[in-house]
């Protein structure tokens, strides 16, 4: 891909996950600074999120916060982003981030990580944007949502062929793979 500049990452903002997917989380950050990327995301510095933002300090890169001004706090914040834009609420924080991002990786996370995935990937089969969006598969943490998609494509409530919205990556590496190969597809519509 030509013209990735940016990159958003969705992710957990919970402490408690488990060792690898921090891991992941380091090595995602690591290869964003390596290849001068900035990084685009929630603001935190707790959990993935914030592991993805230290490695990317880490490795010199860029860092911008986008964070609602009701989670502006000492404990939540990354204060050391080299940009912080604060929003309203979450609604007006996606539409930052989707805005100023070249691409979307979603790392494991809770209800806000996949209502983030969920929006990207709709906005793309509706043809808002034709961005990347790749859901990075850390131990295999997706699979009961990639079988959910199937159902949706198996009783007829989504085209299979927008399977091809989103690429499933089960690594960083593979992640980048595929960013930096990346044309959009051409897909049908959005209805049956």
């Amino acid at each position: 891909m030509a013209s990735l500049h940016s990159v958003c990452v969705f992710a957990a903002s919970s402490n408690a996950a488990a060792a690898p997917f921090f891991a992941a989380a380091t090595e995602l950050g690591q290869m964003l600074a390596a290849r001068g990327l900035t990084l685009i995301y929630g603001g935190g510095k707790v959990g993935l999120m914030g592991a993805v933002a230290r490695a990317v300090h880490a490795g010199g890169g860029r860092v911008v916060a986008v964070i609602p001004h009701y989670l502006k706090t000492p404990e939540l914040l990354y204060e050391t982003a080299d940009e912080i834009v604060v929003t309203d609420g979450l609604r007006e924080r996606k539409a930052v981030m989707e805005e100023r991002a070249d691409a979307f990786i979603a790392l494991p996370g809770g209800f806000g990580t996949l209502e983030e995935t969920l929006e990207v990937i709709t906005l793309k089969q509706l043809r808002r944007h034709a961005k990347p969006v790749v859901l990075l598969n850390t131990a295999d943490f997706f699979a009961p949502l990639l079988a959910t998609f199937d159902r949706l494509f198996a009783h007829r409530f989504a085209r299979p062929d927008h399977a091809r919205l989103y690429h499933v990556a089960a690594d960083p590496a593979a992640a980048f793979v595929h960013l930096e190969s990346y044309e959009p597809p051409t897909l049908h519509g959005k209805w049956l």
